[in-house]
């Protein structure tokens, strides 16, 4: 797909033989896009997690990152976030250590992505301390409040 008349903004990933294009207008849609694009292959991990799925190698073309692909219309997908993922023991992906992670008291924020007792998706930035990356609460440790997304 090419870039149409209005395109100011063009991104492209390359990764084992993949390539992924994304398009914008202006700084804030590029954000959006971005963020559509993690949150979607986050997403998608998460849920092969809850149903006890784990991802499959990339070089059989399977798992989330081929799944949100195809969800997205996309050659290939990949996030320039980075960080650690881990999943804990009730399906939620836990991405320590991202770019774009904001701060607080404790450090940087936690972006996780999952699905509550309720059966409701969630995602957002958490506390450094929380999750399932085993950290050792510093003296006069304080709680921050989730920062939750749409």
């Amino acid at each position: 797909m090419a870039a149409n008349a209005t395109t100011k903004i063009q991104v492209n990933y390359g990764k084992d033989g993949s390539l992924i294009n994304i398009y914008a207008d202006n700084a804030k849609e590029l954000e959006e896009l971005l963020t559509a694009v993690q949150d979607t292959a986050t997403l998608i991990e998460s849920v092969g997690a809850s149903l006890g799925r784990a991802n499959v190698a990339p070089n059989n073309g399977g798992g989330a990152i081929s799944y949100a692909k195809k969800a997205l219309g996309a050659t290939a997908v990949s996030s320039d976030a980075g960080g650690d993922t881990m999943t804990d023991k009730y399906g939620t992906v836990w991405t320590y250590d991202r770019a774009d992670a904001p701060d607080c008291i404790n450090g940087k924020m936690v972006f996780a992505v999952g699905v509550s007792q309720k059966g409701k998706p969630y995602k957002g930035w958490f506390d450094p301390m929380k999750g399932p990356k085993p950290m050792r609460k510093p003296e006069g440790y304080a709680p921050v409040d989730p920062i939750f997304l749409k």
